[in-house]
């Protein structure tokens, strides 16, 4: 096993936001994802850091959801950015502003600020947008950290940096978008789509944004960063909600096969790749829902 990155003595991440709040819940969804990450370790006088990965659509509802579930912005010690969409990113700024944090480290791959566009039925940009420049996150308090290779955050916590190798079946996105390369358009490949990785001692805990780099890939690439041949859980959302059949059978074949505890799905995964997870997983599989509490060790809240 290789420990050059050490290990976590604990873990919790809590959902601010997902498309799903669940029943008789009075916290906000939103078409997004975000997710408060405790990381707890031992290092000298440092026992853990908090991470915010990715920002939702929107400031308001993620912070308000905070102040609904008691967390602070100001604890808020790094920030991860999963892909440059609109839903992961366009509540960064407000965040931060709200953090009253000099220089707080914005992790992201150096990709992020590309120009990202459908074009069906019409032309929508849905990247980052002008109010989550480089200059606007700068004068709002963050650092911006750029890289598409594996990054060491702290002891037990990598970034899976861009994901190289794809598996077959992965090897395109199910998001058809278009970018710009040199002043022309090309099909958008999504090459910023990252993804952290968390070594418990019961395994890694893999958290995405979309998956739009196929879940499998990342969970592969995962393995052979760290050496860890467990997966004690997936958390995220898997981007199968354009899915066609054929693809979701082939992820769903595939989680089966690989020695992974539990999957936590939600966000794009899509309505039919949900049903279809509950049904080959069972218990193994659980919706994530704004405001669910995952801990390790330990279970859901």
């Amino acid at each position: 096993m290789n420990q050059e990155y050490g290990y976590l003595k604990s873990l919790k991440i809590t959902v601010l936001m997902d498309d799903y709040a669940g029943y008789d819940s009075s916290l906000l969804s939103q078409h997004g994802a975000s997710y408060l990450i405790e990381a707890g370790y031992e290092d000298g006088d440092h026992k853990g850091r908090t991470i915010l990965f990715d920002t939702g659509q929107t400031a308001g509802p993620v912070l308000g959801n905070m102040e609904a579930l008691g967390k602070d912005p100001q604890d808020i010690d790094l920030i991860f950015l999963s892909h440059c969409h609109y839903d992961h990113t366009g509540g960064l700024v407000g965040i931060l502003q709200a953090s009253k944090r000099c220089r707080v480290p914005v992790v992201a791959h150096p990709m992020i600020f590309r120009p990202a566009f459908t074009v069906k039925p019409a032309f929508r940009p849905v990247g980052m947008g002008p109010d989550s420049s480089p200059e606007a996150i700068r004068e709002a308090g963050g650092e911006m950290i750029l890289t598409g290779e594996p990054l060491s955050l702290m002891p037990g916590v990598v970034s899976s940096g861009e994901i190289k190798e794809r598996a077959g079946f992965e090897s395109s996105p199910t998001l058809s978008l278009q970018t710009l390369q040199d002043g022309k358009q090309i099909p958008d490949q999504l090459v910023d789509d990252t993804s952290l990785i968390f070594i418990m001692n019961e395994g890694l805990v893999v958290v995405t944004g979309c998956s739009h780099a196929g879940i499998i890939s990342i969970i592969e690439t995962a393995l052979r960063l760290t050496g860890v041949r467990k997966v004690a859980a997936v958390i995220g959302g898997f981007h199968l909600i354009d899915g066609e059949d054929e693809r979701i059978e082939q992820t769903i074949n595939s989680l089966s096969g690989m020695e992974v505890g539990m999957v936590y799905g939600g966000h794009c995964s899509g309505l039919k790749a949900e049903a279809r997870l509950l049904d080959r997983l069972k218990d193994r599989f659980c919706k994530l829902r704004t405001g669910m509490v995952i801990e390790f060790p330990g279970l859901e809240k």
